[in-house]
């Protein structure tokens, strides 16, 4: 019998490294799947192919997977997101002249700190008539609200102070190099690309603004996850076996060979094992600092779709789209997130299964054992770096809080 085909969509992203390594080392084929792997360089077309059925499932930014279930910029489809493809893995990369007009060190600086350092530039440069202007992946990325979120809680307003446009991103660092933006929030390998080309400097990463902040998701049309229940189950469990191997430290070397091929990143592969082992280099033939779960893949059911994570891109999704917030609106966006699904496909294999499908982000500031209905889950500290913690059963309060 033969396998079961499911096509696919990604960007050439480290993060995509899940769906790259279960058909590369045989966990799809295990499953009785065969992956067929299409390579795009826009979120937009990534969804777009999705939407148009020229692919069952996509590697996709996750405030994308919200906006197309609510109707944002296009009309509405119902996306299941049964599987979390990772949380952090970015970065945010200034300019070599904006990283010294900010006084920036040879290590990753504090958000707080590095941030009024940019309030002051931010300032001088309006005041000058020449705005800054950062580049994000997509208007709907997780990478635009971390940056917004930041600039926010360190007195920097958006679309005001400095712009915000969109840079796809494989060609964010030619766009730091021609001088068309001052600065990046993007995924790996292309914040080290840019310092490696000596056109860039890493200010943060993003796991410094929210440590644990959902990232990239496996999306489906909610029509096709239903119609190829069992499909879906065995590419969530695929994945789930990509993620134990992918976290895995003897791995790494493997799996960065595998994503430098030109079919996926085309990248350096020393560029793309750094992001895997949690090393960073800040500045052009800088040694590489080490960042404790930069990219965070496995661990802590990190692939499980918290509804509360989805609620919390919801905030910042009316935060900055200027909408008001709507309970219906809120309640579709969770639902995009598929708990139900995520549980079906590992009940019985021995992963942590958490027992609730929502919880208090941010609030936790040491590691706790939590609810699990199979196996023993331990989460890590979830922390904002302002220490703001963020109540899924409340968001007009919370966005009543925020700056």
């Amino acid at each position: 019998m033969s396998n079961e085909t499911l096509r696919i969509g990604f960007l050439p992203l480290v993060d995509a490294a899940l769906p790259i390594l279960a058909h590369e080392l045989g966990f799809a084929e295990r499953e009785g799947l065969a992956l067929q792997l299409v390579r795009d360089v826009t979120w937009a077309t990534v969804r777009d192919r999705l939407l148009y059925g020229h692919t069952d499932a996509a590697h996709m930014v996750a405030p994308l997977a919200l906006a197309t279930a609510l109707g944002r910029d296009r009309p509405a489809v119902p996306i299941a997101v049964p599987f979390v493809l990772g949380l952090n893995g970015n970065a945010i990369t200034f300019s070599t002249a904006l990283g010294a007009a900010c006084g920036l060190g040879d290590s990753l600086g504090d958000p707080a700190q590095v941030g009024a350092a940019l309030r002051e530039v931010a300032a001088a440069r309006r005041a000058d008539g020449h705005r800054l202007r950062f580049g994000v992946v997509h208007r709907y990325s997780s990478h635009n609200y971390m940056l917004r979120y930041w600039l926010a809680a360190v007195g920097i307003r958006p679309d005001h102070d400095v712009e915000i446009v969109v840079t796809s991103p494989t060609f964010a660092a030619d766009a730091l190099a021609a001088g068309e933006v001052d600065g990046l929030c993007v995924g790996e390998p292309w914040n080290s690309i840019a310092v490696d080309r000596g056109v860039g400097r890493i200010a943060l990463a993003t796991a410094q603004i929210w440590r644990r902040g959902v990232e990239k998701v496996l999306a489906m049309r909610a029509e096709v996850a239903a119609e190829r229940a069992d499909a879906t189950a065995r590419l969530v469990r695929a994945l789930h076996a990509a993620a134990a191997h992918f976290s895995l430290p003897e791995s790494a070397e493997e799996s960065a060979e595998i994503l430098a091929r030109p079919s996926y990143l085309d990248a350096p592969a020393e560029a793309i094992r750094r992001a895997i082992t949690d090393r960073v280099r800040l500045v052009a033939g800088g040694t590489p600092v080490h960042y404790a779960d930069f990219m965070f893949q496995y661990r802590e059911a990190a692939n499980f779709p918290w509804r509360s994570q989805a609620a919390w891109l919801y905030a910042q999704m009316t935060r900055w789209d200027g909408r008001a917030f709507e309970a219906a609106e809120a309640a579709v966006a969770a639902a995009t997130f598929r708990p139900d699904l995520y549980r079906a496909a590992l009940a019985g294999t021995g992963a942590p299964l958490p027992g609730a499908s929502s919880k208090l982000e941010g609030a936790l500031d040491a590691p706790i054992g939590a609810g699990s209905t199979q196996g023993r889950l331990v989460l890590g500290t979830d922390r904002f770096f302002d220490g703001r913690a963020f109540d899924p059963d409340d968001i007009p309060g919370y966005l009543a809080g925020l700056p």
